[in-house]
């Protein structure tokens, strides 16, 4: 199971703020078929319920996703933003984040979830690794770093 697709590595990406950002990134997957219609909503939603920033050293980042019944395939859209955009921390802390890198989710499995988090958080750790990631600019290399730790 591919996860990861050259097609949903974005490089400077912009946006006004992170409802536009997360609008304009779950269009790209529904646009090619790796979600449902009902995904965007979903995704804004399950955002402003459970905020997905992490203020991750070297990189700070956000892990916007939604439950699976909004999900046709798994697959993992990587952007790259032109400029920080600000999210809400993960656990409820209300701070900010200056979110630079987004991994924004489609997960047909809750339990996949669960443990594919789980190997992120080995890249999330490791400031010098994130950095790299970010300031990759060809999206096969994006996707190699990743598939290190994921697959």
């Amino acid at each position: 199971m591919a996860l990861l697709h050259e097609e949903l590595v974005l490089f400077d990406v912009e946006a006004e703020n992170s409802e536009e950002l997360l609008k304009r990134l779950a269009h790209v997957l529904l646009e090619k078929g790796y979600v449902k219609d009902s995904y965007p909503g979903a995704i804004l939603a399950r955002e402003a319920a459970y905020p997905t920033g992490l203020n991750t050293k070297g990189v700070a980042i956000a892990m916007p996703h939604a439950a699976a019944e909004h999900a046709n395939e798994a697959a993992i859209l990587v952007a790259r933003l032109k400029n920080p955009i600000t999210f809400k921390e993960m656990g409820g802390s209300g701070k900010d984040v200056p979110a630079r890198l987004i991994f924004m989710l489609s997960i047909d499995d809750p339990e996949g979830h669960v443990i594919m988090l789980g190997k992120f958080m080995s890249i999330f750790c490791d400031e010098e690794k994130l950095v790299d990631l970010y300031e990759t600019n060809d999206p096969k290399e994006v996707i190699a770093k990743l598939a290190r730790v994921i697959e």
